[in-house]
Protein backbone atom coordinates (compact mmCIF):
# COMPACT_ATOMS: atom_id res chain seq x y z
CA UNK A 1 0.00 0.00 0.00
CA UNK A 2 1.41 3.39 -1.17
CA UNK A 3 -0.94 5.64 0.22
CA UNK A 4 -4.72 4.52 1.65
CA UNK A 5 -6.35 8.16 1.23
CA UNK A 6 -9.06 8.64 4.42
CA UNK A 7 -9.76 5.22 4.80
CA UNK A 8 -9.35 1.98 3.05
CA UNK A 9 -10.30 -1.66 4.29
CA UNK A 10 -10.47 -4.98 3.47
CA UNK A 11 -13.61 -6.24 2.92
CA UNK A 12 -15.49 -9.24 1.87
CA UNK A 13 -19.43 -10.48 2.20
CA UNK A 14 -19.26 -10.39 6.02
CA UNK A 15 -19.02 -12.70 9.02
CA UNK A 16 -22.12 -14.46 9.64
CA UNK A 17 -23.30 -16.52 12.46
CA UNK A 18 -21.34 -14.43 15.37
CA UNK A 19 -24.60 -12.06 16.67
CA UNK A 20 -24.94 -14.13 19.71
CA UNK A 21 -21.02 -12.85 20.51
CA UNK A 22 -21.97 -9.23 19.90
CA UNK A 23 -19.73 -9.31 16.44
CA UNK A 24 -21.95 -7.37 13.41
CA UNK A 25 -21.93 -8.80 9.80
CA UNK A 26 -19.64 -6.24 8.13
CA UNK A 27 -18.48 -6.64 4.95
CA UNK A 28 -18.81 -4.27 1.74
CA UNK A 29 -21.09 -1.69 2.66
CA UNK A 30 -22.02 -1.78 -1.73
CA UNK A 31 -22.27 -5.39 -1.63
CA UNK A 32 -23.31 -5.41 -5.47
CA UNK A 33 -20.13 -2.75 -6.62
CA UNK A 34 -17.43 -5.59 -4.56
CA UNK A 35 -19.25 -8.66 -6.07
CA UNK A 36 -19.26 -6.98 -9.84
CA UNK A 37 -15.44 -5.74 -9.27
CA UNK A 38 -15.15 -9.44 -8.16
CA UNK A 39 -16.47 -10.97 -11.19
CA UNK A 40 -14.97 -8.58 -13.44
CA UNK A 41 -11.70 -10.27 -12.56
CA UNK A 42 -12.91 -13.75 -12.47
CA UNK A 43 -13.32 -14.00 -8.95
CA UNK A 44 -16.24 -15.73 -6.93
CA UNK A 45 -18.48 -12.08 -5.36
CA UNK A 46 -17.41 -12.80 -1.83
CA UNK A 47 -13.88 -12.55 -2.19
CA UNK A 48 -12.30 -9.71 -0.51
CA UNK A 49 -11.37 -6.48 -1.76
CA UNK A 50 -10.11 -3.23 -0.99
CA UNK A 51 -12.70 -0.48 -0.14
CA UNK A 52 -11.62 2.89 -0.60
CA UNK A 53 -13.70 5.43 0.86
CA UNK A 54 -13.84 9.41 -0.54
CA UNK A 55 -10.56 9.92 -1.41
CA UNK A 56 -9.01 7.03 -3.17
CA UNK A 57 -6.00 5.85 -2.84
CA UNK A 58 -2.81 3.81 -4.51
CA UNK A 59 -0.30 0.69 -4.68
CA UNK A 60 2.36 -0.70 -6.04
CA UNK A 61 1.92 -4.70 -7.61
CA UNK A 62 4.84 -7.01 -6.91
CA UNK A 63 4.16 -9.16 -9.84
CA UNK A 64 1.76 -9.10 -12.97
CA UNK A 65 -2.13 -8.30 -11.61
CA UNK A 66 -5.60 -8.10 -13.02
CA UNK A 67 -7.79 -5.47 -11.38
CA UNK A 68 -11.05 -3.46 -11.58
CA UNK A 69 -12.44 -0.86 -9.95
CA UNK A 70 -16.36 -0.01 -8.92
CA UNK A 71 -18.45 1.50 -7.19
CA UNK A 72 -18.27 5.28 -6.68
CA UNK A 73 -17.18 6.80 -10.08
CA UNK A 74 -13.30 7.60 -9.77
CA UNK A 75 -10.52 7.83 -12.05
CA UNK A 76 -8.14 5.33 -12.70
CA UNK A 77 -4.30 5.18 -13.07
CA UNK A 78 -1.51 2.82 -14.31
CA UNK A 79 1.66 4.15 -14.03
CA UNK A 80 0.13 7.81 -15.06
CA UNK A 81 -1.89 6.12 -17.92
CA UNK A 82 -5.67 6.19 -17.86
CA UNK A 83 -7.27 2.91 -17.10
CA UNK A 84 -11.34 2.24 -17.37
CA UNK A 85 -13.85 2.22 -14.62
CA UNK A 86 -15.52 -0.66 -14.23
CA UNK A 87 -13.70 -2.78 -15.82
CA UNK A 88 -10.87 -5.35 -16.01
CA UNK A 89 -7.34 -3.99 -16.53
CA UNK A 90 -4.10 -5.93 -16.38
CA UNK A 91 -0.62 -4.03 -14.32
CA UNK A 92 3.01 -5.30 -14.51
CA UNK A 93 5.17 -5.90 -11.47
CA UNK A 94 6.64 -3.02 -9.99
CA UNK A 95 3.38 -0.76 -11.53
CA UNK A 96 1.48 1.78 -9.32
CA UNK A 97 -2.39 1.73 -9.70
CA UNK A 98 -3.96 4.62 -8.61
CA UNK A 99 -7.49 5.61 -8.19
CA UNK A 100 -8.82 9.05 -7.72
CA UNK A 101 -11.19 10.56 -5.57
CA UNK A 102 -14.52 9.63 -5.84
CA UNK A 103 -16.64 11.86 -8.30
CA UNK A 104 -20.29 10.53 -7.30
CA UNK A 105 -20.33 8.09 -3.92
CA UNK A 106 -18.47 7.63 -1.62
CA UNK A 107 -17.04 4.25 -1.85
CA UNK A 108 -15.09 2.60 -4.54
CA UNK A 109 -14.10 -1.27 -4.31
CA UNK A 110 -10.91 -2.46 -5.81
CA UNK A 111 -10.48 -6.06 -6.74
CA UNK A 112 -7.66 -8.50 -7.91
CA UNK A 113 -7.57 -11.54 -9.77
CA UNK A 114 -7.38 -14.58 -6.77
CA UNK A 115 -9.02 -11.89 -4.12
CA UNK A 116 -6.94 -10.49 -0.92
CA UNK A 117 -6.05 -13.45 0.82
CA UNK A 118 -5.63 -11.66 4.25
CA UNK A 119 -5.75 -13.79 7.43
CA UNK A 120 -9.48 -15.04 8.05
CA UNK A 121 -10.88 -14.15 11.35
CA UNK A 122 -13.85 -15.32 12.37
CA UNK A 123 -14.20 -16.95 9.22
CA UNK A 124 -14.40 -13.65 7.51
CA UNK A 125 -11.52 -11.21 6.53
CA UNK A 126 -13.31 -7.87 6.90
CA UNK A 127 -12.68 -5.07 9.19
CA UNK A 128 -15.38 -4.39 11.35
CA UNK A 129 -15.04 -0.73 12.44
CA UNK A 130 -17.14 -1.38 15.29
CA UNK A 131 -15.67 -4.16 17.37
CA UNK A 132 -12.46 -3.74 15.25
CA UNK A 133 -12.56 -7.77 14.34
CA UNK A 134 -10.23 -8.67 11.74
CA UNK A 135 -7.78 -6.66 10.04
CA UNK A 136 -7.16 -2.59 10.74
CA UNK A 137 -7.32 0.10 8.12
CA UNK A 138 -4.96 -0.11 5.44
CA UNK A 139 -1.30 1.94 6.23
CA UNK A 140 1.57 3.29 3.88
CA UNK A 141 3.75 0.17 3.60
CA UNK A 142 1.17 -2.48 4.07
CA UNK A 143 1.43 -5.66 2.29
CA UNK A 144 -1.42 -7.29 1.11
CA UNK A 145 -1.77 -10.97 0.21
CA UNK A 146 -2.96 -12.20 -3.36
CA UNK A 147 -4.80 -15.62 -3.77
CA UNK A 148 -4.87 -18.12 -6.31
CA UNK A 149 -6.83 -16.98 -9.11
CA UNK A 150 -9.71 -19.51 -10.22
CA UNK A 151 -11.96 -18.65 -12.28
CA UNK A 152 -11.66 -17.05 -15.90
CA UNK A 153 -11.62 -13.02 -16.69
CA UNK A 154 -15.07 -12.43 -18.58
CA UNK A 155 -14.68 -10.49 -22.12
CA UNK A 156 -17.38 -8.06 -21.22
CA UNK A 157 -17.99 -4.55 -19.44
CA UNK A 158 -20.14 -3.75 -16.37
CA UNK A 159 -23.30 -2.31 -17.46
CA UNK A 160 -23.52 1.14 -16.06
CA UNK A 161 -25.55 1.15 -12.26
CA UNK A 162 -28.93 3.25 -12.63
CA UNK A 163 -28.75 6.67 -10.84
CA UNK A 164 -29.86 7.15 -7.54
CA UNK A 165 -33.15 6.88 -7.66
CA UNK A 166 -33.69 9.90 -4.46
CA UNK A 167 -36.50 6.83 -2.68
CA UNK A 168 -34.75 4.17 -0.32
CA UNK A 169 -38.39 1.75 0.19
CA UNK A 170 -38.92 0.23 3.86
CA UNK A 171 -41.23 -1.74 5.57
CA UNK A 172 -43.01 -1.12 8.93
CA UNK A 173 -40.65 -2.47 11.55
CA UNK A 174 -41.71 -4.30 14.80
CA UNK A 175 -42.36 -0.69 16.72
CA UNK A 176 -43.93 1.17 13.55
CA UNK A 177 -47.23 1.74 16.17
CA UNK A 178 -44.38 3.86 18.78
CA UNK A 179 -44.85 6.72 16.17
CA UNK A 180 -47.80 8.71 16.12
CA UNK A 181 -50.08 8.94 13.38
CA UNK A 182 -48.40 12.27 12.09
CA UNK A 183 -44.88 10.59 12.52
CA UNK A 184 -45.83 7.76 10.08
CA UNK A 185 -46.48 10.12 7.80
CA UNK A 186 -43.52 12.52 8.09
CA UNK A 187 -41.29 9.50 7.12
CA UNK A 188 -43.18 8.23 4.36
CA UNK A 189 -43.73 11.86 2.85
CA UNK A 190 -41.20 14.00 4.49
CA UNK A 191 -37.65 14.40 2.90
CA UNK A 192 -34.41 14.28 4.75
CA UNK A 193 -31.00 14.51 4.36
CA UNK A 194 -27.51 12.71 4.86
CA UNK A 195 -25.97 14.27 8.09
CA UNK A 196 -22.25 14.10 8.07
CA UNK A 197 -21.33 12.15 10.86
CA UNK A 198 -22.63 8.83 9.06
CA UNK A 199 -19.91 6.02 8.82
CA UNK A 200 -20.67 2.17 8.14
CA UNK A 201 -22.25 1.92 11.36
CA UNK A 202 -25.49 4.14 10.62
CA UNK A 203 -27.00 6.44 8.12
CA UNK A 204 -27.56 9.27 10.36
CA UNK A 205 -30.60 11.90 8.78
CA UNK A 206 -32.03 15.08 9.95
CA UNK A 207 -35.36 15.78 8.56
CA UNK A 208 -39.12 16.19 10.21
CA UNK A 209 -39.02 15.26 13.55
CA UNK A 210 -40.64 11.90 14.40
CA UNK A 211 -42.74 12.26 17.33
CA UNK A 212 -43.23 9.00 19.30
CA UNK A 213 -46.77 7.65 20.72
CA UNK A 214 -44.88 5.88 23.48
CA UNK A 215 -42.14 7.26 25.23
CA UNK A 216 -40.31 4.31 27.35
CA UNK A 217 -37.24 3.00 26.62
CA UNK A 218 -37.14 -1.08 25.52
CA UNK A 219 -34.83 -3.23 26.78
CA UNK A 220 -32.24 -4.01 24.16
CA UNK A 221 -33.41 -5.61 21.05
CA UNK A 222 -31.94 -7.41 18.15
CA UNK A 223 -31.22 -5.18 15.23
CA UNK A 224 -31.04 -6.32 11.50
CA UNK A 225 -29.30 -4.54 8.24
CA UNK A 226 -30.98 -1.20 7.32
CA UNK A 227 -32.81 -1.22 10.97
CA UNK A 228 -34.14 2.33 10.79
CA UNK A 229 -33.92 3.47 14.53
CA UNK A 230 -35.51 6.61 16.33
CA UNK A 231 -34.01 7.74 19.36
CA UNK A 232 -35.31 10.48 21.71
CA UNK A 233 -34.11 13.62 18.89
CA UNK A 234 -36.51 11.89 16.37
CA UNK A 235 -34.38 12.13 14.33
CA UNK A 236 -33.96 8.65 12.45
CA UNK A 237 -31.08 6.75 11.52
CA UNK A 238 -30.75 3.34 9.34
CA UNK A 239 -27.91 1.09 10.29
CA UNK A 240 -25.53 -0.44 8.13
CA UNK A 241 -23.01 -3.49 8.33
CA UNK A 242 -21.10 -2.76 11.06
CA UNK A 243 -24.00 -2.01 12.71
CA UNK A 244 -24.31 -2.97 16.84
CA UNK A 245 -26.69 -6.34 17.18
CA UNK A 246 -28.82 -5.10 19.78
CA UNK A 247 -30.12 -1.42 20.72
CA UNK A 248 -32.71 -0.21 23.04
CA UNK A 249 -34.63 2.54 20.63
CA UNK A 250 -37.44 1.54 18.53
CA UNK A 251 -36.81 0.10 15.35
CA UNK A 252 -39.76 1.51 13.23
CA UNK A 253 -39.13 0.04 9.42
CA UNK A 254 -36.50 -1.57 7.73
CA UNK A 255 -34.97 -0.98 4.54
CA UNK A 256 -35.60 -3.23 1.56
CA UNK A 257 -32.39 -5.41 1.35
CA UNK A 258 -32.62 -4.43 -2.41
CA UNK A 259 -32.19 -0.89 -1.60
CA UNK A 260 -29.59 -1.03 1.49
CA UNK A 261 -26.18 -0.41 -1.09
CA UNK A 262 -27.47 3.14 -2.08
CA UNK A 263 -26.69 4.21 1.46
CA UNK A 264 -23.44 3.51 1.04
CA UNK A 265 -22.83 5.87 -1.64
CA UNK A 266 -24.94 8.50 -0.10
CA UNK A 267 -22.90 11.90 0.04
CA UNK A 268 -23.86 14.32 3.41
CA UNK A 269 -26.29 17.16 2.41
CA UNK A 270 -27.82 14.58 -0.21
CA UNK A 271 -31.79 14.55 0.29
CA UNK A 272 -33.89 11.49 0.10
CA UNK A 273 -37.38 9.99 0.82
CA UNK A 274 -38.85 6.70 1.92
CA UNK A 275 -41.75 5.15 0.69
CA UNK A 276 -43.26 1.52 1.06
CA UNK A 277 -42.14 -1.75 -0.42
CA UNK A 278 -44.24 -3.60 -2.40
CA UNK A 279 -46.31 -6.51 -0.62
CA UNK A 280 -44.34 -9.66 -1.02
CA UNK A 281 -40.83 -8.61 -1.02
CA UNK A 282 -39.00 -11.21 1.04
CA UNK A 283 -36.77 -9.76 3.77
CA UNK A 284 -33.41 -10.93 4.83
CA UNK A 285 -32.13 -10.36 8.23
CA UNK A 286 -28.29 -9.51 9.26
CA UNK A 287 -27.47 -12.84 10.04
Amino acid sequence: MVDPGLLSLVQDAGRVGWSHLGVPRGGALDARAAALANRLVGNADDAAVVELTVTGGSFRCESDLTLAVTGAQAEVWVNDRHRGFAESFWVPGGGEVRVGPAREGLRSYLAVRGGIASPVVLGSRSTDTLAWVGPGPLRPGDRLPVGTPSGAVPAVEAVPRTPWPGVLRIYPGPRWDWLTARAQRHLLEGEFRVEAASDRIALRLAGPRLERRLSGELPSEGIPDGAIQVPASGQPLIFLADHPVTGGYPVVAVVAPEDLDWCAQLVPGVGLRFSRAPAGWARTGSD
